[in-house]
């Protein structure tokens, strides 16, 4: 019953985030400051890339009592698994354990999510960086007056390459719930190939709600218009 609240909980977070992503969408779209708000935007998803990268809880794995003495939940991450043991008269008690590239019980899908990742937040900072420039290039009176090239069609680009990449990464992780995927950890993690049952954890839903951020701002960037082309000519 427990796991059933969780999941419709993490779905009403998952719906709450897509109609806040819609109604600033909405707002910017009517905004004059348009880059700014795409900066804000691309900014916010940036940070929120790098904390569900860091996030144990990709995939969450439930154990029954025939391995342990009592329920224990675990936390499937893409750089470490955290194990939560239930008990009746301490509470909860959790065991971390981080991994690396290195660690050869890693299977094929997690290195690929953790490089999906990586490149995601590697491209969502220079793309912030690049909008930075832009803007300044826009605000201070850098851009030549005279020209229509768009200053902020680096920063679209990379940021929509995240948005996709971030989505694959997504996509990767839900399969592999899916699909059930089993992980061989180490005889001292104390965890068996595959578990009882699994479910989506909350880290993926943040990263789908930074694709969709990451997304956003591309949009609004890579539909900038320069001053000069937003010149009204009287009619003839």
């Amino acid at each position: 019953p427990s796991a059933g609240i969780k999941g419709v909980r993490h779905h009403c977070l998952a719906g709450f985030f897509c109609l806040v992503f819609a109604v600033t969408m909405l707002l910017l779209s009517k905004s004059a400051n348009c880059q700014v708000g795409g900066f804000a935007l691309a900014s916010i998803a940036w940070v929120l890339c790098s904390i569900s990268t860091g996030l144990p809880q990709w995939r969450v794995w439930y154990l029954n009592e025939t391995m342990f003495t009592e329920p224990t939940t675990v936390f499937i991450g893409m750089w470490q698994v955290c194990i939560y043991h239930q008990n009746s008269k301490f509470g909860s008690a959790r065991v971390c354990h981080g991994y690396t590239y290195d660690d050869s019980f890693i299977p094929l899908d997690v290195h690929i999510v953790q490089h999906l990742l990586l490149i995601s937040s590697m491209l969502g900072l220079i793309g912030t960086v690049a909008t930075m420039f832009a803007l300044r290039k826009v605000y201070v009176g850098k851009a030549q007056k005279n020209t229509t090239h768009n200053p902020f069609v680096l920063s679209a680009i990379l940021n929509i390459i995240a948005s996709i990449f971030l989505l694959l990464a997504v996509l990767f992780n839900y399969f592999s719930v899916v699909h059930k995927a089993g992980i061989a950890f180490p005889p001292s993690f104390h965890l068996p190939l595959y578990p009882p049952s699994q479910r989506i954890g909350i880290a993926s839903i943040i990263a789908s709600l930074c694709a969709l951020m990451f997304l956003g701002s591309g949009i609004i960037f890579i539909s900038y218009t320069s001053p000069v082309e937003k010149q009204v000519f009287p009619e003839i």
